[in-house]
């Protein structure tokens, strides 16, 4: 979880730098929003990554449920 967050706080401060100084900001100004930008997606990173591990999660536990729950043909059956 730690990595999409650094993940996410590097790809949002580029993100925050690059349209600050494409639109012609002074450097203070761009990295107050760059680092604004990086805390918003940080956040928002850990947000996802925790939803799609849930997901993943549920997913698992649904498939182990549906093995438990599926009765199990033990008799072979042969057709002549």
């Amino acid at each position: 979880m730690k990595s999409l967050m650094i993940l996410g706080s590097v790809v949002g401060f580029l993100i925050g730098a690059g349209f600050s100084l494409a639109g012609d900001c002074p450097w203070s100004i761009a990295l107050w929003r760059a680092s604004v930008a990086a805390l918003a997606v940080a956040l928002l990173a850990r947000w996802w990554g925790r939803a799609w591990l849930q997901g993943l999660q549920g997913a698992r536990e649904q498939r182990l449920h549906a093995r438990s729950a599926s009765p199990v043909n033990t008799k072979p059956t042969a057709k002549i």
